[in-house]
């Protein structure tokens, strides 16, 4: 990827490439929400995705697709899923 791409893309994960700090659950609700933020960006990688998904069943995709889904449904405006998730700023 050259840097024009790079810099073209839409999609960010800096958390991961700059925290410093603990990363672990039930310490207090600042560091579990940095862990929750550090483990998707972790967990979202291209090569990790490549590896896992081909190794989920049907029932762990449809579990993961609906609790993606539904969070968002449940947090998030529909402008805001539009302009945060779609990267879709028309609407």
């Amino acid at each position: 990827m050259n840097s024009k791409q790079i810099s073209d893309s839409v999609h960010t994960h800096d958390f991961v490439e700059t925290h410093q700090g603990f990363v672990g659950f039930g310490l207090d609700r600042k560091s579990d929400e940095e862990t929750i933020l550090y483990y998707l960006q972790k967990f979202s990688d291209d090569a990790l995705m490549r590896e896992l998904i081909p190794r989920l069943s049907d029932l762990e995709l449809e579990e993961i697709f609906s609790l993606v889904t539904g969070l968002m449904k449940k947090h998030l405006s529909e402008p805001e899923y539009h302009r945060l998730f779609l990267k879709d700023n028309a609407h």
